[in-house]
């Protein structure tokens, strides 16, 4: 048990998957894993470990930005010993061939702030994603019917952003999505060497201005979780 996790030693499996939002978790957990009990609900940051196709599987909430994300992660690793992190979340398209309910393999995340931020001191370090976890990953999505794009995306920590100057240079750059956790995820993976992956959903554009309805997300996120059910035990 933690500050943050209420969850006793031997609850949290080794591959945990990461949805910002807590009923989010909720939801994955009773349509994809067997037998989920929940096993954290501090705060109301749900938490459930049950098992998919004979592994075990814990699904966390991380609420929203890198600060929180950065809470949950670090206890997950330190205190419960997670080796495989994977967040299933939303985010916004950029480029003009990102469509929504696409799903992005984020390869690279860019920020222009983090909480590891000050750790690096003059040093632009580059968060990557888990090679083995994005090339299986990439073999999941390739046999379902939705656009599949793996590159940068961009990790934001301010949703209500009135930097558009910024947003331009990030798609002349070819930054396919932007979200706000994945950056700090790797991050916080390359430092304690685990295993870390982000497969986002895309459920709105900042170029169209276009927006999945909260009635059709449901169905276009069921992609995303059976993606990183597959990467993480292939």
């Amino acid at each position: 048990m933690t500050i943050h996790i209420g969850a006793q030693q031997g609850d949290i499996a080794e591959t945990v998957l990461m949805p910002g939002d807590p009923y989010r978790a909720k939801w994955a957990a009773e349509n994809f894993l067997q037998n989920a009990q929940l096993v954290n609900e501090v705060r109301g940051m749900l938490g459930y470990t049950g098992s998919w196709n004979g592994h075990r599987v814990t699904i966390q909430g991380s609420g929203m930005g890198m600060p929180s994300l950065s809470i949950y992660a670090n206890e997950l690793i330190r205190d419960f010993g997670a080796k495989t992190l994977i967040r299933i979340g939303s985010c916004g398209g950029m480029q003009p061939q990102v469509k929504l309910r696409d799903v992005i393999l984020a390869m690279t995340a860019t920020t222009l702030s983090s909480p590891s931020h000050s750790i690096f001191k003059e040093v632009n370090f580059a968060p990557a994603a888990d090679w083995s976890l994005l090339q299986a990953a990439v073999q999941a999505a390739q046999s379902r019917e939705i656009g599949i794009h793996v590159g940068c995306i961009y990790s934001s920590d301010t949703f209500y952003d009135e930097r558009p100057d910024l947003n331009e240079q990030m798609v002349r750059h070819g930054i396919l999505g932007v979200e706000m956790e994945a950056a700090e995820l790797y991050t916080l993976a390359a430092r304690y060497q685990c295993r870390a992956l982000a497969v986002l959903t895309v459920s709105d554009h900042l170029g169209t201005g276009e927006a999945l309805p909260s009635d059709q997300r449901e169905r276009s996120f069921g992609d995303m979780v059976e993606i990183a059910l597959e990467a993480a035990f292939a």
